[in-house]
């Protein structure tokens, strides 16, 4: 008999449920799962959860968990009794603005591979008969989505989990975490030990009381959900009423009414209403009513109803639905449910505690899915979906801040149905991470926007006046309302600036770690699929793989020493895997210790390119900067200006430069001395709106947007940086299978024909006039001068082909082109090319 680890799961509802059965179901049969409140109604979410599974969503990875759970609660039955009912969805639209949303989430739903169309309002009509359809001006309908009844589902499963030898406990109130030598070894109720070698927090809201057992931040709020339940409907009389045993008999589709924040579901012969249009209410914990049983008022995440908060989305309602106009409001509650910073699922690892994990803030709707990942992570040490949006570990310091988590963690909430644009930035809090130089920037008119609290600046409105300058083939197209968003033509000018003269980027925000000590060669080396193995000095473009050969991340790794190491990474997630890596080796190596530091707030850096790039350096600094002083992917040591430095010769923009590093204390200094050097070079800053096109046109990639751990780097166009003669690095065997596999998907660039229409990324590819894949990262290419986008298509697609991409509701063709599309020769970038002009 296998003997397997010992499993606690803290939370016996949807989700804790779920990852019992995915874990027995691949043999992991030592399995205990606890509850504070009696199983199955545990008072926590599921025990009220309206248990719509929508599926469409901007990310990937959640529309597919929420497929998933559709698809394994609709085999979980008894009798006639079914855990999900496929009545389908529709979203309505009663504005312009809301039906051209329609059309984008069409878009998103037939990329991930989701059957979806919109439908006029007649046709809306005759699916869902209680809306008008004279307000109504189009629908997205998707046949798949449905009903959960999570307390059916939660039953079903601890009976199948219990026969393959799990057992479920209620009543238990976990006190306290156990540990020994950092590593978790069970949980304490009060005197008794529960003994585990995993131990998963699956308790819902409860999650931060959990994570404060063991000192880990849980960022999340729970947060109050108006959900109202009204007295029979007009044509809906004589339908069944729903039970825990019979689940839901609904007909009617799940209806969504986004522009007032308001959805509904069939309830026998009655409607349920939730809303998101009511002031966030946050909620204590001692606030919570005691568990009483299944009586409304009488569980911890169900408290009285406010019907002040429900007047405008009752009217709303009555609108949309005018059956309901002679209809009241029979009862309802304010049921708690988890929200975060960003919205998403919080899944992982602690970072101090081994074996302790969180599946915390998952909805009914990804509830089997989000099992599923955190199953196959556990048995298996990768989960087949990428999670890197879900992980814990993406959020920086500042963003598990008490007060910054429960504004950010609100604004979620008043954000759920908003039409969001794909780099429309928080407004509050902001400020919160600056660069050094931070004031030049705004002296220069910078346009920020926001990510992981830093302040990135797009463009400079200083730069307006270099568009009256612009050869005319440089100025750009006009870009409709939706593309022009968060856009200015300034960065056109920032382009050819970069391209023909000199100028300075911030790429402070950039992870950067210091990995050091007699162990830091021999732990890097056994993660990077390139060679490490080099003298203090080398720069080498790497990539780290799962144990499936899938794309964790790619770094930039700079060796100043023996035994230190500069490592770019692309954030939080890569500094708490290679942290973790670093444990591990200590635990293994104790006479080559390893240390891991990350130093993004307390260093700088500026890069420096264009073909004037030397011009403007050079006279600054003793270090040489010729082709054969300080050559391609080589690091220097030196000062500039009297500042110490560290100058890679690395360019994301495919110009001649360096990124220059910097202590942050130097950081004013270090820009206010480069941008009076180059005054009379006519030197300016540019903004990332002018570094996404450039990188587009070099063909560089971005891990999380054109790539992540479900692609291989060979379909990714990352062959290169895998060493084929490199042994005993972490997912070799599985890269080096995948070297000679043929027929997968592939990365590859497209541009769009008609010279004017800018992609976002995330539309769907159409190849022979059916769905074939979906593009990524998306920009107009002002040197090429023409829209630029990197898409997944199949392999049988080659260059010179075209395809045709969606975009909103119009075709628009494509050709795959050859990459990279500027300077293939890198006779720019190694400065050995003439300007383009």
């Amino acid at each position: 008999m296998m003997i397997t680890p010992r499993v606690v799961i803290i939370g016996a509802g949807i989700v804790g449920a779920n990852l019992a059965d995915e874990l027995t179901e691949r043999g992991w049969t030592d399995v205990t799962v606890l509850d504070q409140g009696p199983i199955p109604l545990t008072g926590g979410s599921t025990s009220h959860a309206p248990g719509l599974v929508f599926q469409t969503s901007p990310s990937r990875t959640m529309a597919r968990l929420a497929a998933y759970t559709g698809e394994k609660l609709a085999s979980l039955t008894r009798g006639t009794a079914r855990a999900f009912n496929a009545v389908g969805g529709l979203e309505v639209a009663l504005t312009e603005e809301r039906l051209a949303e329609l059309h984008r989430r069409c878009n998103l739903s037939t990329a991930w591979g989701i059957e979806s169309c919109v439908v006029d309002a007649a046709e809306a009509k005759a699916l869902h008969p209680l809306i008008d359809e004279d307000r109504v001006l189009g629908a997205l309908y998707q046949p798949q989505d449905g009903l959960a009844s999570s307390l059916l589902a939660v039953e079903l499963l601890r009976e199948r989990t219990e026969s393959r030898g799990a057992r479920f406990l209620g009543g238990v109130r976990v006190t306290g975490v156990e540990r020994d030598g950092g590593r978790v070894t069970g949980v304490r109720s009060g005197d008794t030990v529960f003994p585990a070698d995993i131990v998963v927090s699956a308790a819902g809201f409860w999650g931060p009381q959990v994570g404060e057992l063991m000192g880990m931040d849980v960022p999340l709020v729970p947060l109050a959900h108006q959900y109202a339940f009204t007295e029979e409907v007009p044509g809906l009389s004589g339908e069944p009423e729903e039970s825990v045993g019979t689940g839901n008999n609904a007909r009617l589709p799940i209806l969504r009414h986004q522009g007032e924040g308001l959805y509904y579901r069939q309830v026998g012969p009655r409607l349920g209403i939730g809303s998101y249009a009511h002031r966030p209410m946050p909620v204590g914990y001692d606030e919570l009513p005691a568990h009483e049983g299944p009586g409304r008022g009488g569980m911890p995440s169900m408290l009285p109803f406010t019907p002040e908060d429900f007047e405008r989305p009752w009217r709303a309602t009555q609108e949309l639905l005018p059956a309901l106009r002679d209809v009241r409001v029979r009862d309802g509650f304010n049921g708690i449910f988890s929200f975060t910073p960003d919205g998403g699922s919080l899944v992982g690892e602690s970072k101090d505690l081994r074996g302790f994990y969180v599946a915390e803030a998952v909805w009914v709707t990804h509830s089997a899915g989000v099992a599923r990942c955190v199953a196959e992570m556990l048995v298996e040490g990768r989960s087949s979906t990428d999670v890197r949006e879900l992980d814990i570990a993406r959020f920086e310091r500042v963003q598990l801040e008490p007060g910054y988590v429960l504004e950010t963690s609100q604004q979620s909430f008043v954000e759920v149905y908003d039409i969001k644009h794909p780099l429309e930035p928080r407004q509050s809090p902001r400020d919160l991470r600056l660069a050094p130089f931070h004031e030049r920037q705004v002296e220069l008119g910078a346009f920020f926007l926001e990510s992981a609290g830093w302040e990135r600046p797009h463009w400079y409105e200083a730069n307006r006046p270099l568009l009256d300058q612009l050869p005319a083939e440089w100025l750009p197209p006009a870009r409709d309302g939706w593309a022009s968003r968060y856009d200015s033509p300034i960065s056109a000018a920032e382009a050819h600036a970069t391209r023909t003269n000199v100028a300075l980027y911030d790429m402070t925000p950039l992870k950067r770690l210091e990995v050091f000590g007699p162990g830091a060669p021999g732990l890097l080396q056994g993660l990077a699929t390139g060679n490490l193995d080099k003298k203090p000095g080398a720069v080498t473009y790497t990539l780290l793989v799962d144990g499936g050969g899938g794309i964790l991340s790619d770094l930039t790794v700079a060796r100043g020493g023996q035994e230190l190491f500069q490592v770019g990474a692309n954030g939080g997630i890569d500094a708490a895997y290679i942290a973790r890596r670093a444990r591990e080796w200590n635990e293994e190596h104790p006479q080559a210790p390893v240390s891991v530091e990350d130093t993004t707030d307390t260093t700088c850096c500026i890069g420096v390119w264009g073909p004037r790039a030397r011009d403007l350096v050079q006279p600054l600094t003793d270090v040489d900067l010729s082709n054969d002083g300080l050559r391609y992917f080589r690091m220097a040591t030196g000062t500039i200006a009297g500042i110490p430095v560290r100058l890679m010769r690395l360019s994301y923009v495919g110009e001649l430069g360096w990124e220059v590093y910097a202590d942050a204390a130097d950081g004013l200094a270090l820009w206010d001395a480069l941008w009076a050097a180059g005054q009379d070079l006519g030197v300016i800053a540019a903004g990332r709106g002018a570094f996404n096109s450039l990188r587009l046109e070099k063909g560089y990639r971005s891990w999380g947007t054109d790539m992540d751990t479900e692609h291989d780097p060979f379909q990714a166009g990352l062959g290169f940086a895998v060493r084929r003669d490199k042994e005993d690095y972490v997912g070799r065997e599985a890269v080096e299978r995948r070297r000679e596999e043929t027929g997968r998907p592939r990365l590859r660039c497209l541009t769009v024909d008609d010279g004017t229409t800018v992609l976002m990324g995330k539309e769907p590819v159409f190849v022979d006039g059916r769905p074939a894949g979906y593009t990524t990262s998306a920009a107009y290419g002002y040197t090429v001068h023409r829209p630029v986008a990197y898409a997944w298509l199949p392999a049988s697609v080659a260059e010179g082909d075209t395809v045709q991409v969606r975009y909103f509701d119009r075709l628009v063709d494509a050709t795959v082109a050859a990459e990279p599309l500027v300077d293939p020769e890198m006779a720019r970038i190694k400065g050995e090319g003439a300007v383009v002009g």
